[in-house]
């Protein structure tokens, strides 16, 4: 008997012991000592290996910066602890020949106890992991994670930390596991496509959750529709739409299509054409491209980019101009454009230079990317 194979019987060697130094007692009371010693260990291992965890793991966790080892080690001291002390009674009962007739029936037993122990063990530690990770997330980006999809991914990975116990679990009874893994196979065909659009939308809500296209609070772009996101949830997001409507998306036509974050963008690049009047006489038009570049660069958050005579039209001059704005913001951009086009103005008309007026044309054609 014994999950290791180990033939040592201390409760023997006890008694061969005694006999040696002229002592005689029942084979079955040397046994009981054997047994209680084992027992004796299992309890003081136990609480030695808790010790060690509680007053040298724990002060060592501490000293790092982050909180994730302290939750690790809080949460998985006690069942180790109680793994020791399972192990200890299994091999103490190892010790009583009298019950070597069900040695393979308690072997099973405390193998079965032993894995749903480890099991336990594992599915704290996914615990750990992932409330650390969304607190991790929501401290950095600010972004609070829906907590019924952290709850689902948990249940989701505990149900396979289950199942590939059950299946050693199956191995230890000896039971031939096909038929098994036939049985599960053709179950969860069945339920992927009586679910399938289900959960093509929580799979996707988990691509979202760990890709992080976007955040609450971000203004995206998905197909047509423009808008901030309100709420990621399970099957859809949320957007409140520049109109003022709500629009809720599935998360599975968000993620099959592309998206537009424009929160994402630190620096944004914007393109426009100046037209000046083509009555404007060579001198003045060489001096345009230092004006423009002189009053662009007195705006603050915003780097020159270029600025050309990009073609002469048949009513006006035109200059092509780029600047880039170090933020990402809608508002913050139309508030500095208009500043840039004000001064523009400004600086031209101190220079006597005109801006052209057609019907064709207007003071500034604008395009950002």
């Amino acid at each position: 008997m014994g999950i290791l194979g180990i033939s040592f019987n201390l409760g023997r060697y006890i008694s061969e012991q005694l006999q040696r130094a002229g002592i005689t007692i029942n084979p079955m009371v040397a046994e009981g000592i054997a047994a209680f010693i084992f027992f004796a260990l299992a309890f003081i291992g136990g609480f030695v290996v808790y010790h060690i965890f509680e007053h040298y793991f724990s002060k060592w966790a501490k000293k790092t910066e982050t909180t994730l080892d302290d939750e690790i080690i809080r949460n998985i001291k006690k069942p180790i602890y109680f793994f020791v002390i399972l192990v200890g009674l299994f091999y103490g009962l190892d010790q009583l020949t009298m019950l070597d007739p069900f040695a393979k029936e308690i072997s099973q037993i405390f193998m079965i106890a032993e894995i749903l122990l480890v099991v336990f063990i594992i599915t704290r530690v996914i615990n750990v992991l992932l409330t650390w990770y969304a607190e991790r997330l929501a401290k950095q980006k600010k972004t609070v994670i829906d907590n019924r999809l952290l709850n689902i991914f948990k249940k989701f990975l505990h149900a396979i930390v289950y199942i590939l116990g059950f299946f050693i679990i199956l191995y230890v009874f000896d039971i031939n596991l096909s038929g098994v893994v036939i049985g599960l196979g053709v179950g969860g065909i069945a339920i992927a496509f009586a679910l399938q659009n289900i959960l093509s939308d929580v799979f996707s809500a988990f691509s979202i959750y760990f890709d992080r296209p976007f955040e609450v609070g971000d203004f995206i772009v998905v197909g047509q529709n423009s808008g901030t996101v309100t709420k990621i949830g399970l099957k859809s997001t949320r957007m409140k739409l520049l109109q003022g409507e709500e629009m809720i998306v599935s998360n599975r036509e968000i993620t099959s299509g592309s998206v537009r974050n424009y929160n994402k963008m630190s620096e944004r690049r914007v393109e426009f054409i100046l037209r000046v009047s083509s009555a404007t006489p060579l001198e003045q038009l060489k001096k345009i491209p230092k004006i423009i570049e002189k009053t662009i660069k007195k705006c603050q958050q915003v780097r020159f980019g270029m600025v050309h005579l990009r073609e002469i039209g048949p009513f006006s001059y035109n200059y092509e101009i780029v600047y880039y704005l170090n933020t990402g913001d809608y508002n913050t951009f139309l508030d500095i454009h208009e500043t840039i086009n004000m001064s523009l103005k400004e600086s031209l008309d101190n220079e006597g230079i005109h801006i052209a007026f057609q019907s064709q044309a207007a003071i500034a054609s604008n395009k950002t990317t």
